[in-house]
């Protein structure tokens, strides 16, 4: 049985960083404080350390790319998702993570998840909108979202699981320790999603464990898409 489906589920006392140079981060940090985490905000490198989870909040992708160079940022974070550390990008932390972003190749990201973005794909900030979106793997009730400037995700890879859609586009997506979604989560006091991630850390951090007498096993290797400061 899942505990995050029905009920509250257990308060998971994790350190969870929040990618703290623009956006929700108080928002999501009231979240995470919500399900019994404990979170972190992330603006230097060393704030990484002992986080267990990452969250890439929404903003302007644009900006968070150029403060993620300008902090030092990307090289420790590409580290930490190639050992496999559970990231959730929400809105332009999804661009970050996408492989692939329509008619911007060169914008500084992570590059890691196998997904095609398109940037402001439902219009301006006028055109926002709410919206009850169905995901089964947080419970039967719809899961209240806001859509502000959002990007729509083009395409799947085969490694990737569609958690939710609405209006015919995939809006909820993870591919093994990677999530992203392309609404506001963290904005409505429904905190199952941000549970949901926390599971995932969860599971995560038990995995590790039962395998620490294995023999180690590699990184997948991949190539960040970001660009050094001059």
């Amino acid at each position: 049985m899942n505990p995050f489906r029905d009920s509250v589920g257990p308060r998971l006392k994790m350190k969870v960083g929040v990618l703290a140079l623009q956006g929700d981060v108080a928002e999501h940090c009231r979240s995470l404080s919500l399900c019994g985490a404990i979170p972190v905000e992330v603006r230097r490198p060393e704030d990484l350390e002992g986080v267990q989870g990452l969250i890439i909040p929404g903003g302007e992708s644009t900006t968070i790319g150029k403060l993620l160079n300008f902090n030092k940022l990307f090289a420790p974070i590409s580290e930490k998702i190639s050992s496999g550390m559970p990231v959730f990008g929400t809105c332009a932390g999804a661009i970050l993570l996408a492989k692939e972003v329509e008619k911007q190749p060169e914008l500084p990201r992570f590059g890691v998840m196998d997904i095609c973005i398109e940037r402001n794909a439902y219009g301006a900030q006028l055109d926002s909108f709410e919206a009850n979106i169905n995901i089964p793997a947080v419970g039967e009730a719809p899961l209240p979202t806001t859509f502000i400037r959002a990007p729509a995700i083009r395409r799947v890879g085969e490694s990737c699981e569609v958690l939710a859609s609405y209006d015919g586009r995939p809006v909820l997506v993870r591919q093994n320790s990677l999530l992203v979604a392309t609404f506001h989560t963290e904005l409505s006091a429904d905190v199952r999603l941000h549970r949901y991630f926390l599971e995932m850390i969860s599971n995560d951090t038990t995995a590790a464990v039962g395998a620490s007498t294995s023999a180690p096993q590699s990184a997948s290797p991949y190539i960040p898409i970001y660009q050094n400061p001059s």
